[in-house]
């Protein structure tokens, strides 16, 4: 149940009979009429824009289809009151029971909230991502908890999704690894190694080196890079893999696949991408302008083949292959989102660390491209992350060398804390993680304060049952609402009533953390309420001997109880039962 949904259908109907009778005219697009919340609340429930919107098309005064509309509007028996503001907005009021019946869908519907917007259109989520050198750093935390819990927000809202991880496996990085693997492969052999710049020296690759020792023994001690880096290349790639599935699965995240850089060399998917580019006439060799500013020393102009982006939106064309006829590291990225495309998806998300800005313009111009305009890219940014802890700037990690681990993080604060405070900001946004805040007890501690919203409306429940009382999902569905009444009680409902069309305000704008926002401020209505009944003995939970009105509060809670948990879900962060 969308009760904003189902009212700008009545505001959609009663335009239509301002239609029929003459009053607008027909061929109106009602696109951007709306029905949503006002700015401020003592302005009503409601308020459409539909007159605004509607006014310049139709060629006629905002007021006057404002005021015949308002007077369409009090046909509809939710609406006890519809006037007209300012220059053309209307203020809906409605009735009680419209809000009542959102308790009773709460706590009847399966999946309250849920929404056929997606459609069932196939979305590819891809994200993390990160190189296979090492265990997952706090940045890739952040963008694993985004794309995770965007997955999730768009499975809610009715898409078909796959999460996806792109192995980067196809670069010198990995013969790096390979390399660095072999040094802890000698040094469990009982040689002195040392660790030249470049290669990588954390503790993580000690334990790979010793098992490569118990699956080879001495056979590369002594041996030239001919007769192993391509065996260690596997074997330290697998171990990588493995590590970084388990740091992935410490915050609950599986992806549904893993997709090999390596597999597009040698299969023709490169060469196949940009062949469809050419045919397209989107290929062509020439030499690119020199950048703009102070000129690298090594910069000279030389005939690449290049891919003609800015006919798809970018700002300049971008090489493909180099002049000795390598390709460039764009031309696989190219032919993994080609791939995707053929794969069928309806449409792509890419989530990527805040150092791939420069790559948003021409991976849409290439999907563009190669999709004839059909399937759309959105690429999200996810910024640093500073980590503080007693108030100092929190250390790297030993183990890992140079950085600061998602299992340190998560071994600090445990994963529900993580994940939910990496949504406490828009991803664009940079976001400042102090290991004290996020574990502290207050209603500054957003973690803390929805979770402890749960747990409340849990304690409520226990209580009532050693009461005596039947808090069954049966007897609150049967529960008398009329009970409800007092202003609080209706701020919670509202509060409650929004959840439905906060999911398709979130899922279209690929925005999470406006489900933590919401849980923030619906935790607060629940709080706010809790309190009240301290001053008014007629609002607490438990009302003495009244078991009647005592079922209906606690439905009123319960509903909301069931959002939070909903919420939480797609957060990836388990309700808590109770507050320790």
């Amino acid at each position: 149940m969308n009760l904003f949904a189902d009212l700008r259908t009545v505001v959609l109907a009663a335009l239509d009979d301002l239609v029929s009778g003459g009053v607008l005219p027909a061929g109106l697009d009602y696109a951007n009429v709306t029905v949503e919340p006002p700015r401020d609340a003592a302005h009503g429930d409601m308020a459409t824009n539909a007159a605004m919107v509607l006014a310049k098309p139709a060629r006629a005064n905002p007021r006057a289809i404002a005021e015949a509309l308002a007077a369409k509007l009090m046909d509809d028996d939710r609406v006890a009151v519809a006037e007209v503001a300012g220059p053309g907005f209307i203020n809906m009021r409605l009735v009680d029971d419209a809000w009542l019946g959102i308790v009773s869908a709460a706590l009847t519907q399966t999946g309250f909230g849920r929404s056929d917007l997606g459609a069932n259109r196939k979305v590819l989520v891809e994200y993390v991502s990160a190189n296979p050198t090492g265990p997952l750093h706090v940045g890739h935390t952040r963008g694993a908890v985004f794309g995770d819990a965007l997955a999730s927000l768009l499975d809610f809202a009715g898409y078909d999704v796959t999460r996806e991880y792109y192995i980067n496996d196809g670069g010198a990085q990995v013969d790096v690894l390979a390399r660095s693997v072999y040094l802890r492969y000698l040094e469990a052999h009982g040689q002195e190694v040392a660790f030249e710049d470049g290669t990588y020296p954390g503790d993580y690759l000690i334990p790979v080196g010793e098992a490569l020792k118990d699956k080879v023994g001495d056979r590369f001690v002594g041996k030239g890079e001919e007769h192993w880096l391509d065996e260690v290349k596997t074997f330290a790639m697998d171990a990588m893999m493995d590590l970084i599935r388990g740091d992935l699965g410490l915050l609950g995240i599986e992806m549904d696949t893993y997709f090999s850089e390596k597999s597009l060399y040698g299969t023709g998917l490169i060469e196949a991408a940009i062949t469809e580019l050419d045919e397209k006439g989107l290929i062509y060799v020439g030499t690119l302008e020199p950048p703009k500013g102070k000129l690298p020393d090594d910069w000279e102009p030389r005939e690449q083949t290049l891919f003609k982006s800015t006919a798809h939106g970018d700002d300049v064309d971008r090489p493909v292959k180099k002049s000795d006829g390598a390709w460039t590291y764009f031309a696989p990225d190219i032919a993994y989102h080609y791939d995707k495309v053929k794969r069928g998806y309806d449409a792509l998300i890419d989530v990527f660390g805040a150092d791939h800005g420069g790559y948003v313009k021409r991976m849409k111009a290439a999907v563009s491209a190669l999709s004839d305009g059909k399937v759309p890219l959105d690429i999200k940014l996810t910024q640093l992350v500073k980590l503080y802890k007693n108030g100092e700037p929190f250390k790297m990690s030993k183990r890992a060398g140079t950085f600061v681990t998602l299992a340190d993080v998560v071994e600090q604060v445990g994963p529900d804390v993580t994940r939910f405070h990496m949504l406490t900001r828009k991803n664009d946004a940079p976001l400042d993680f102090d290991f004290d805040k996020v574990t502290e007890q207050s209603k500054d501690n957003p973690v803390f304060y929805v979770q402890y919203a749960h747990a409340r409306i849990n304690s409520v429940l226990r209580k009532a049952q050693e009461a005596g009382i039947d808090v069954s999902q049966d007897a609150l569905k049967a529960a008398d609402l009329g009970k409800l009444g007092h202003e609080a009680e209706r701020a919670l409902m509202k509060s409650i009533a929004e959840w439905p069309r906060l999911i398709e305000i979130a899922a279209k704008g690929h925005e999470p953390h406006r489900i933590a926002f919401y849980l923030y401020d619906l935790a607060s209505n629940l709080h706010a309420l809790w309190n009240r009944g301290n001053d008014d003995p007629s609002l607490r939970f438990l009302q003495e001997d009244d078991i009647a009105t005592t079922q209906s509060k606690i439905a009123l809670i319960r509903s909301c109880q069931v959002v939070l948990a909903q919420g939480l879900g797609i957060l990836g962060v388990t309700p808590a039962e109770e507050m320790r």
